[in-house]
């Protein structure tokens, strides 16, 4: 199994908080389809097997035509093996979502979408600097609900200003809507961001992580209440609906990046492509990957399998240590989770850590203390 990325780095207003690779001058995007595309033909012996799953990221994937989604589909087809029934997913902000492009969509191959709402309250939209409105955002779920199944949204929490009784009711609104799964994601402070000048400014105030960790377990009992299942972090679907692109990336499988920033992964090494989408474009009309590489270590994978593990609900296996990377690597993290496992933020059950309730929120820490470094 293996999946392509692609990335769509245009959007129509810059989000606060987002420090992603995206231009809001849309005058390239047609250079920028047809490099996808050449890049695609270029890239084509680099996956093996069957594609299972394509993801459309960016930027603002639903600010792409019907002409402009045909011409690339037609380019992955023509060059790759795709399984009979593929995840097909398109990242969409409401504002892009009428009734018309939803129905042009769902006559594509696309059979997911994953919609930015982010909000459904006005003040923290205008927070975040979103270009959609919240009576966008409730209309645009119910209309795309008439043509697909398979709907994710996103939610941001611990934003300045965001109490525990509007976090709940945002997540109230999303669960009542009946979506089947739903991203939600702490706000954090990237630099170089218009949120982080705010914040030092005095504009905005500082974000909260104890707030952000109230949010957290108010997010873990609300959508316990409806029998989602909470099997990774920050994702939470019913059963069928978990995501399938996410989870081949947590699982360590193949995938490869197309376009400006897109990073890849064969099992042994990590590429990413430049981000910008001149220097992209050129490359590719001429020929040329512009893209850098590393050769991972042991110990890289070894930390890779434990970050990627503890945020999943299947964990880190012991056994699955022992065999790919040795003794000494399963004989250390136990080491290293005896402290964890006393604290009871790590459990150990048939030979598999994962993180307890109480370790949740601070998982990427766990897995910090658990990572193996200067192995040389």
């Amino acid at each position: 199994m293996s999946g392509i990325y692609i990335h769509i780095p245009f959007c129509k207003q810059a989000c606060h908080y987002c420090d992603f690779h995206f231009s809001t001058s849309l005058k390239k995007k047609n250079e920028l389809v047809n490099a996808l595309c050449k890049e695609l033909v270029l890239r084509k012996n680099e996956l093996i097997g069957k594609v299972e799953t394509i993801y459309f990221g960016g930027g603002t994937p639903s600010l792409l035509s019907s002409e402009e989604l045909k011409q690339i589909f037609e380019a992955i087809y023509a060059n790759y093996k795709i399984s009979e029934a593929p995840e097909i997913t398109l990242e969409a902000n409401p504002d892009d979502l009428s009734k018309n492009l939803i129905i042009q969509l769902s006559k594509s191959p696309i059979n997911r979408l994953s919609i930015g709402i982010q909000s459904f309250f006005e003040e923290d939209l205008k927070l975040m600097n979103r270009a959609h409105n919240a009576s966008e955002a409730v209309e645009c779920i119910k209309e795309a609900k008439n043509y697909f199944k398979n709907i994710s949204i996103d939610l941001i929490y611990g934003v300045p200003g965001m109490t525990n009784e509007r976090w709940k009711e945002n997540l109230e609104i999303a669960l009542n809507l009946e979506i089947p799964h739903l991203s939600c994601y702490a706000l954090t402070v990237e630099p170089k961001t218009a949120l982080k000048k705010f914040i030092e400014k005095g504009i905005v105030p500082p974000v909260n992580e104890e707030v952000a960790k109230q949010h957290y377990e108010i997010l873990l009992s609300e959508t316990e209440k409806t029998g989602m299942e909470n099997y990774e972090f920050s994702n939470f679907g019913k059963p069928g609906f978990h995501s399938r692109n996410n989870t081949a990336y947590w699982e360590g499988k193949p995938y490869l990046g197309i376009g400006p920033s897109a990073h890849s992964y064969d099992g042994n090494s990590r590429s990413w492509n430049v981000a910008n989408n001149t220097k992209y474009i050129k490359s590719i009309e001429a020929g040329m990957l512009p893209s850098e590489m590393e050769i991972l270590s042991v110990e890289d994978k070894y930390n890779e399998y434990i970050m990627t593990g503890l945020r999943t609900k299947k964990g880190v296996s012991l056994e699955k240590v022992k065999d790919e990377f040795g003794n000494f690597f399963s004989e250390y993290l136990l080491k290293q989770a005896k402290i964890h496992l006393q604290n009871n933020l790590l459990i150990l059950e048939n030979q598999t850590l994962k993180i307890s309730k109480k370790g949740k929120f601070l998982s990427d820490g766990i897995a910090a203390d658990l990572f193996l470094v200067n192995l040389d």
